[in-house]
């Protein structure tokens, strides 16, 4: 498997990643500026030379793992018979450079009902580094026109045309945080009787009320989900006073997604525990 591939397949699967390569060779080197290598957890894809030099890059990769470390590293090896290190001797005579760049898990959100909220809050979303999955019930929500600006967007998005949306839940990754807002108050209930039935999410937003909640909660005690439970959900979304500030659809998808940054945060540092 090539780097590029792993990188890719690492992202598709959440696990956390090193991303190793030769920036510079002085005298002889197993491999030239240029070669990479990809460590994660229990894997390696891809060679940086072999030997004590790769063994002390992928040595270095993974106690980076462990840390959570978010900024690059560099690392010189030696490669002559003086240069001893915990991984024995490679006496090719010159010495490497390499470059360890963290490939961390990205942040997953996805968005059930693209309406007018949705879209701006998919817009707001799109121009970070994070998988975004649009789901809706209605395919002209969804049409590729409607979407342009979204899908021209640094976020890789995954469009989910699913009739009955809480069907979609199943291929939203884990650790994925959940936004309920469809322009159906029974679609919305549907959803968030399913996602408390599903153990791999992240969290569970829904746009709404105090009153909508009120009878949602109700609704949600009578289908047999506790207190604990039920309280996964949070209602209303968005930062507390920044969406009171305004009920257009952009107000409210700023605030949402500045609480969607926070919760991101909350991420990366339970990470590092």
């Amino acid at each position: 498997m090539s780097w590029l591939t792993a990188v890719q397949r690492l992202r598709t699967q959440r696990e956390a990643g090193v991303l190793v390569t030769v920036t510079d060779v002085r005298g002889h080197a197993p491999r030239d500026a240029g070669a990479k290598m990809v460590v994660a957890e229990a894997r390696t894809w891809g060679s940086v030379g072999g030997g004590n030099l790769e063994e002390t890059a992928v040595a270095r990769a993974r106690a980076m793992l462990v840390a959570g470390a978010a900024e690059p590293e560099r690392l010189e090896v030696g490669l002559s018979d003086k240069a001893r290190t915990d991984h024995g001797r490679q006496c090719c005579g010159g010495e490497v450079t390499l470059l360890l760049e963290p490939l961390p898990v990205v942040p997953s959100v996805a968005v059930f009902g693209v309406g007018h909220v949705g879209l701006e809050l998919a817009r707001v979303l799109s121009g970070h580094d994070l998988d975004l999955h649009l789901v809706d019930s209605r395919a002209g929500q969804l049409a590729d026109d409607r979407l342009a600006p979204v899908l021209a967007g640094e976020a890789r998005v995954e469009v989910h045309r699913a009739p009955v949306p809480e069907l979609a839940l199943g291929a939203i990754p884990p650790g994925t945080h959940v936004l309920v807002m469809t322009h159906d108050h029974a679609e919305d209930f549907a959803l968030c009787d399913a996602a408390l039935r599903c153990t791999h999410l992240a969290t569970i937003g829904l746009i709404g009320s105090d009153a909508k909640w009120t009878r949602f909660r109700t609704g949600l005690t009578v289908e047999g989900h506790d207190e604990p439970t039920i309280a996964r959900i949070r209602c209303p979304i968005g930062l507390p006073g920044l969406g009171g500030s305004g009920k257009e659809p952009a107000t409210i998808a700023v605030s949402v997604a500045a609480e969607l940054l926070d919760l991101f945060a909350a991420d990366r540092a339970r990470a590092v525990r």
